[in-house]
């Protein structure tokens, strides 16, 4: 498979569209072979609030993926609804469901675009083009298919907690469809709990996060993701990795995953 899901088939009423998938080997997790990874379920969910009743006078500023549960391989669904309309911002919603539970729930604003380039100024600091990184194998401590399908880049300077990657990956989505930039980048994004984790060598504590949020304050555009990611561990069981996102033009987001801290005894 050249894909990391297969489309079933796909229906819309009452502007409601729910879709039916099966997922690939390359969409496996990293933690459980029998389920898929946060990474590619973002991003086949991205497709969905991408493509339903789109507006040109809008776009994505935001999504919150709640986890509900663990993500199961195989056949699933995903209905994608509007649950505020509005002129100017709209709130839309997508659910992913596999064997009658509720995998994820992900929420996405649409906002106005206009022209604001008088006003426009970024904090972000751009970092340099992943070309400039060496090739890394570091990830291939993680098992599951979808860690297979990417191929990576650091910096040097990289150090447990803290540090910055470049991913790409040569899959579609959705097999037999042409996958958007900002789907191709959105579905890589949850991977930064994995690039920089604060314990070396193996692990004696699980970090598994409970939800990804994404602030867009531009629009995504090329193959190459950067993470530059910060992940911290608090005192009482709850951790956090922020990242700033960046494309091969600069930063355009950032993302947040709140953690659950777990032995691993």
């Amino acid at each position: 498979m050249s894909a990391y899901y297969q489309l079933l088939n796909r229906a819309t009423v009452n502007n409601v569209t729910t879709t039916h998938y099966r997922s690939t080997i390359h969409a496996q997790g990293a933690w459980n072979p029998h389920e898929q990874h946060m990474a590619p379920a973002s991003g086949i969910i991205a497709a969905e609030l991408e493509q339903f009743l789109p507006r040109s006078d809008l776009r994505i500023g935001r999504i919150s993926f709640d986890i509900f549960g663990l993500i199961a391989f195989g056949d699933f669904s995903i209905t994608t609804q509007i649950i505020r309309a509005g002129k100017t911002i709209e709130l839309i919603e997508a659910e992913m469901r596999a064997n009658g539970k509720t995998c994820i729930v992900a929420r996405a604003w649409r906002m106005s675009i206009q022209d604001t380039n008088h006003i426009m100024g970024i904090e972000d600091q751009s970092v340099h083009h992943p070309e400039s990184y060496d090739a890394w194998d570091g990830m291939q401590r993680w098992s599951g298919g979808f860690i297979q399908s990417i191929s990576a880049r650091k910096d040097k300077k990289n150090r447990a907690g803290k540090g910055l990657v470049w991913l790409n990956n040569d899959l579609e989505m959705i097999e037999g469809q042409i996958t958007s930039d900002f789907v191709h980048l959105i579905g890589m994004v949850d991977t930064a709990n994995g690039i920089v984790p604060r314990q070396e060598g193996e692990f004696s504590w699980g970090f598994p996060n409970l939800d990804l949020q994404i602030h867009l304050y531009r629009f995504p555009t090329g193959k190459w993701l950067g993470l530059e990611t910060v992940q911290q561990y608090g005192a009482d069981g709850i951790g956090l990795t922020s990242s700033v996102l960046h494309d091969v033009q600069g930063p355009f987001g950032r993302s947040e995953q709140i953690l659950t801290l777990r032995r691993l005894d």
